[in-house]
């Protein structure tokens, strides 16, 4: 293992963390709040410790694929920890545990959050809008160079990386093949960066300019883009009561849990990118089909409405997407509404999205293996491959998505029974594993969207925070370096 090389990658990291806390220390220079300092001493430990180290390991050599696992894994474990340093620095979050929970749900896109609760957290009268424009901008931040990846969004910006990318590339980006646009691997991570920017800053200029402040369009599409879910609000985007507003996040939530190989060929010129994509297909057709069921539920109880119907999309695309925005508290909805987007939860978006869960391609793949186990009993020596739109499926990818569920569902099943030893309700214990391995952010019961997990148990705390990385890892990532063959 090239421990020398790790450092230097990882130290160089730091710094860069430490360098963009100046954004929120600008941000609460500019609304002349004290949180100016605390920022700045959080950047100033984070490249005081970064920088030196980066410096002594200069003289780095070729990356193996085991030092890929090893870096993306501590890069994100860094990350947490350098990003809950304005949080705890400045009391906004006085506890560690409680300020590493909320970087962490914040740099994996998961959006749970312990904020909101005046019992644990007497100092936010007014929730999370008691909180400084500072402290705001940074959780959000935080979620937006978490979404497309923190070692993606090093690779584009460093060059350091540019040796021994394609490791690091494989074990950080989503879904069950990483779909390289360009032969070069920096070259990919920028494209899909300039992709993400330029959709992120479309959406800031659609929001504020339909009603929304300019500082609350930046952090929510800062929030949108990489389906996290942080709000400057404690009643997330309810507070705004629009549904201008509601419509134009929820169009860029669909566009967050889609491909983004997708949309850089539709922007290159491939405008069919999308519609002749099958995986496409199926994300579209059971966002419409789900929305519809709930929909027609909700009016069974009550008038049919332009708002129920506005709702019913809305979260049925927030917990898709794994977003976690909420327009409306769906846990007063029938049991019915609620199971269905607890079983969102579990799917995801596509592939190679932002999004969270077990992305729609594996769990169509699932289905198909299902259906070709069903013939093979009836044709025991047939040969028939799994195919999905004009691709055939390799028996390699088969097998990973296979292993992927199983260590899915056994990790989830673990969490909630540790839960429950924690005097949790099985209800509550089911929603947080839910949403903390698929990233979503809040789930049912004592964890629903008007809800915080600020009381749950501090080794509860850790543990979520744990299946979070698990989740945005996609496991395999962070499971190979537990593997005894990995240290052979």
């Amino acid at each position: 293992m090239n421990l020398k090389t790790i450092l230097n990658i990882l130290s160089a990291l730091l710094t860069i963390l430490g360098l963009t806390m100046l954004f929120p220390a600008f941000v609460s220079w500019l609304y002349d709040e004290s949180d100016v300092i605390f920022c700045l001493q959080s950047a100033g430990l984070a490249v005081f410790i970064g920088l030196p180290i980066w410096f002594m390991s200069r003289k780095s050599r070729k990356l193996r694929n085991r030092d890929g696992f090893i870096i993306v894994t501590f890069s994100w474990i860094i990350t947490a920890l350098a990003g809950a340093l304005p949080f705890y620095i400045s009391g906004a979050i006085p506890n560690f545990t409680d300020a590493f929970f909320e970087a962490m749900s914040g740099v994996t896109t998961t959006g749970a959050s312990i904020l909101g609760n005046q019992q644990t957290l007497p100092h936010l009268q007014n929730g999370i809008e008691s909180l400084s424009h500072g402290i705001l901008f940074w959780r959000s931040f935080l979620q937006w160079i978490g979404g497309m990846g923190i070692i993606l969004f090093t690779i584009a910006i460093l060059p350091l990386l540019g040796v021994g990318g394609v490791q690091l590339f494989k074990a950080e980006v989503p879904g069950p093949v990483a779909d390289k646009l360009r032969p070069r691997v920096r070259e990919t991570a920028k494209l899909l960066w300039i992709v993400y920017l330029g959709i992120t800053v479309l959406e800031i200029l659609l929001l504020g300019n339909n009603g929304m402040g300019w500082f609350d369009a930046i952090c929510h599409s800062f929030t949108t883009m990489p389906t996290g879910g942080f709000s400057t609000k404690s009643s997330s985007i309810a507070a705004f009561n629009s549904g201008t507003i509601e419509y134009i996040i929820i169009v860029f939530m669909i566009i967050a849990g889609t491909n983004f190989s997708l949309h850089f060929r539709a922007i290159s010129g491939n405008f069919n990118s999308h519609i002749t994509d099958k995986e496409f297909k199926v994300y579209f057709s059971l966002i419409f089909f789900v929305t519809a069921i709930i929909f027609l539920r909700l009016a069974l109880n009550g008038e049919i409405s332009e708002e129920n119907f506005r709702a019913s999309l809305f979260q049925t695309v927030s917990l898709i997407t794994g977003t976690g925005y909420y327009s409306a508290d769906y846990e007063l909805w029938p049991y019915f509404a609620q199971t269905l987007l607890l079983c969102l939860m579990f799917i995801g978006g596509m592939g190679g999205s932002t999004s969270g869960g077990m992305k729609i391609i594996r769990v169509y793949v699932l289905f198909k293996y299902m259906a070709l186990a069903t013939q093979r009993m009836l044709h025991a020596k047939a040969i028939i491959p799994i195919r999905i739109g004009n691709r055939f499926i390799s028996e390699d990818v088969i097998r990973n998505t296979l292993g992927f569920f199983l260590f899915y569902i056994s990790i989830f099943v673990f969490t909630t029974i540790a839960l429950t030893l924690m005097n949790v309700d099985l209800e509550s214990a089911i929603g947080a594993a839910a949403s903390a391995i698929g990233n979503i952010g809040p789930a049912i019961a004592d964890f629903g969207p008007t809800d915080n997990y600020a009381l749950l148990p501090d080794f509860g705390k850790w543990l979520l925070t744990f299946c979070m990385l698990l989740g945005r890892l996609e496991i395999f990532t962070i499971i190979v370096i537990f593997s005894r063959v990995f240290w052979k």
